[in-house]
Order: C-alpha cells, then structure tokens, then sequence
C-alpha cells in the first residue's frame, strides 16, 4: 500500500483528475481480456513524456511498483498490478505526431488504438499491416510491449518488423531515444528490438516511430468451406508450398462457424466442419492472377464450396465476423481461456488433432481459430473459473498442448506473451542459461524491479 503522503506527491505531478484512488476506479482497472484481477493501489494518467519521468523518478525514490497499461486487451495479466502500486495509463497519450509521407513513417503517442492509426495513415495511401485481432481496441503501445502480431502476420510480419525507433522512460525516470527514422541503423546494440515484446519489463515507450508502406490498391476476400478440418489445414500447407503468399489464411472450425453465424447471419453452413478466411491485397494484376489459383487450390484440397467476395463492403463484412469471433465464442460459458502456442505450417493439421484429442480426453470444451498462414493457433477452452474441479482439467489439458507444441518445434506464444499463467512453462522452451542472460537484462534496465513487478521472469516456474 502506497503512503497517502507519496501518493500526493503523484498527484503534484499529475493533478488531482489524473489520478485516481477510488475502490471504483480501481476495480475497473483491475482486470484485462484474461481471468485475472489485481487491484492496483492507485492509477495515473500522464500526457506527456516529461510526466512519465517525473512520476518514474519519484516511484525510484519511493521504491514504489509501476505498471504500464495501454487498452488493456492482452490475454496474460501483462498490464495488471500483479504486487499493487501505481497503474499508468495511457489513454490520453494517444496522439499521432507526425505522418511523414515522402520517407514512409510515422510517430504516435502509445494510446492511440492501431485501427484509428491505420485509418488515419490510409487516408494518404499509407499502409501500417499489424493487425492484431482487437485492433479496434488495441493500443499501439501495449502491441510494442508485446510484440503483437495478428491476421497479415503471414505476408506483412508482425509489430517488430514495423518499430524504427521509440522515446523511452527508464525505471530511474531518464528518457532515451532508441532508433532512428532511416531505413536502416547498425549503430550499438539493436535496443529497440530488445524492448519491443519485452511485456513492459524493461522501459516505457512514450513516442513511437513506425514504418509505413504504400497501400494495396485492392483486396480480395475467399471464403473456404470445408466437411473435414484436415483439408482446410492442407489447403494452407498447400498454398504456402506453391509460393502463393496471401494476406491473411484464417482458419474456423465448426464451434466458431456457429457462434459466428448466430451473431452475424452471414449464410455460413452450420453441418460445416471448418472454413478457410482468405484475403488477397496488391495490385489489381496480382489480384486477379492469385485469386483463382487460391481458389483452385482450395477446391483441389477438399473445399466443397469456394466464394469469392464481390465488393469492399463484403470483404468488410466477412473480417468484422471474424474479429468477433472470440466475443461470439466467450458468450457460450462463464469462461473462455484463449491459447496461442505456433507451431510450424506443416505441422498445424497435426496440432489441431491433437489438442482437440487432448481436451476431449480431458473433458474440456473446445473451440479452435488460427492464423493458419503462420502456424499460430487459437484453441479456445470454454469453462467457468468458479468450477475448481472443471478448471484442473482444463489446466491438465494446457499442460499437456504446451508439451505437445514444444515437441514438434512450436513456441509458448506467438503473440499473446507470457504474462502470468505461462510463466512456469519456460523451462520447456529457454535453458537455464538463457533465464540467467533475461533476468540480468531486466537487473540492467531496473535493478529496484519496480517496472512491471510479478512479471513472468519474476514467477517461480513450477
């Protein structure tokens, strides 16, 4: 618990409207989109990068914990005040700075939700392409921190492959700029990278400069139905095999189509076993040579209906259903855990087999989504946390996915981070050496640990 006293002098930096101490303020930041709740003891709502400084340096010298929060839509307890303190919040830093259209990038403030950038850059024929599924609420900054990475994940890469440099608080409250606006820079140690996906361990972003590229002239949506989830998941193995790269290739099975529908009445087949969401963008050319061969290929897999969509507002209709598609699933039970271990492409149909086969064993409900171009999947386990017994089970059938991902190649998270609850599967994946090298950076960067206190290099694995 914070000293009323400290707290003052937070409110000296920030004013009495910026912080806020109620238990209702503080109940509603105490939770994110995964199950847990932390209360943190007080919340802050800076505007500006010397504010930041100033409250880190006071936290410093207070050794008062601090936890960085964007929009509050990540899945592992990353932006939680895991051991109390202070919660800073950045939604009224979310400005966008600076749109530089000759050398293609821009600067924002890390409260501004990615789809409101991105609509603001295609507004001059720019194109920022991360596009994490709650990118409508998403904040640019918590994708930095956590290395976001979403639906064009498979042609455009992920948040990392759009980060040129960022204005930094340390936890001592020094600033620090890290990268430039060129294209290229081998200058040091690459500090940037090191912070982005670093789950708000390391600094604070309070500027962020990102590439921009042209904006696809057009794009196309194919929508894939399949009798048979092994013939969508060999579609896609099948068309990255050809050297087609799509934009997106998501994949919905039968659980997902109905909540979908049910919600959205798009004409989806209910007896369908699973459907293949594919966009193709570019130019009009590349659109009308790619968009058959992917449909042939579809058809050539199994597909035993092909559609292709006819204007803008039909593709925007078809992505709008499945950026919902976690809402219509959670509406099903009390609870809805959402993984996100990858594997490799040419391992997904296995994987998908194998964690159904898992949950089954274990009686856990289940539902699967994937980015299937990248390999990253989406099992959805459908439970109520109030139940202890149902959620053994479940955490039973967790443990046994994560060792089944990491024996065929696949990794802990592609792009929900560790957070909290995967914090005692490392071992699994990073040696003892790689641990001692992660937590000795985190010692570098805040050797109080006040930045994001509880964080998963803090947990004891089990």
């Amino acid at each position: 618990m914070i000293r009323p006293e400290v707290i003052q002098k937070f409110v000296s930096i920030v004013g009495k409207d910026r912080c806020k101490t109620s238990p209702e303020d503080l109940l509603t930041h105490s939770y994110d989109a995964s199950i847990l709740e932390f209360v943190p003891d007080a919340i802050l709502f800076p505007v500006s990068t010397e504010e930041v400084s100033r409250i880190m340096a006071l936290a410093s010298a207070e050794n008062v914990f601090v936890t960085p929060r964007g929009s509050a839509s990540g899945l592992g307890g990353e932006c939680l005040a895991k051991k109390g303190g202070i919660l800073l919040s950045f939604t009224q830093m979310n400005k966008i700075l600076e749109i530089n259209t000759e050398n293609r990038y821009a600067i924002v403030e890390p409260g501004i939700v990615i789809a409101d950038f991105q609509k603001a850059v295609e507004a001059v024929n720019l194109f920022y392409p991360p596009d994490p599924g709650s990118a409508t609420v998403a904040s640019i900054g918590g994708a930095v921190m956590m290395n976001a990475g979403g639906m064009r994940g498979i042609k455009y890469g992920v948040t990392r492959d759009y980060l040129l440099g960022m204005e930094i608080v340390l936890p001592s409250g020094e600033v620090m700029k890290t990268g430039t606006i060129t294209a290229k820079d081998v200058t040091g140690y690459d500090l940037t990278r090191l912070i982005c996906g670093s789950e708000g361990t390391l600094a604070i972003a309070t500027k962020i400069t990102v590439r921009l590229l042209p904006k696809p002239k057009a794009r196309r949506t194919l929508l894939a139905i399949y009798d048979d989830i092994d013939d969508a998941g060999k579609t896609v193995a099948k068309i990255v095999e050809a050297g087609i790269i799509p934009a997106t290739m998501e994949l919905m099975d039968k659980t997902v189509i109905k909540a979908v529908e049910e919600a959205f009445h798009l004409g989806l087949p209910l007896d369908a076993a699973a459907l293949l969401l594919i966009d193709v963008d570019g130019d009009d050319a590349t659109i009308e040579r790619q968009s058959p061969l992917i449909a042939e290929f579809c058809q050539g897999q199994g597909a035993r209906n092909v559609r292709t969509s006819s204007s803008e507002e039909e593709n925007v209709q078809l992505w709008a259903a499945r950026r919902a598609a976690f809402g219509c699933i959670a509406r099903l039970r009390p609870t809805c855990l959402i993984e996100d271990a990858t594997v490799p492409v040419n391992q997904m149909v296995k994987a998908i087999k194998k964690v159904k086969e898992i949950c089954e064993r274990n009686n856990v409900q289940i539902a699967v989504l994937a980015h299937a171009g990248d390999g990253n999947l989406h099992p959805l386990m459908l439970c109520d946390q109030r139940d202890k017994e149902e959620m053994a089970r479940v955490e039973k059938a967790m443990d046994e996915f994560v060792e089944y991902a990491m024996t065929i190649g696949g990794t802990l998270s592609g792009e929900h981070g560790i957070g909290v609850n995967k914090a005692k599967y490392l071992p699994q994946q990073l040696s003892a050496t790689s641990l001692k090298i992660q937590r000795g950076i985190k010692n570098v960067f805040d050797p109080q640990g006040i930045l994001n206190p509880g964080s998963f290099l803090e947990v004891s694995p089990k």
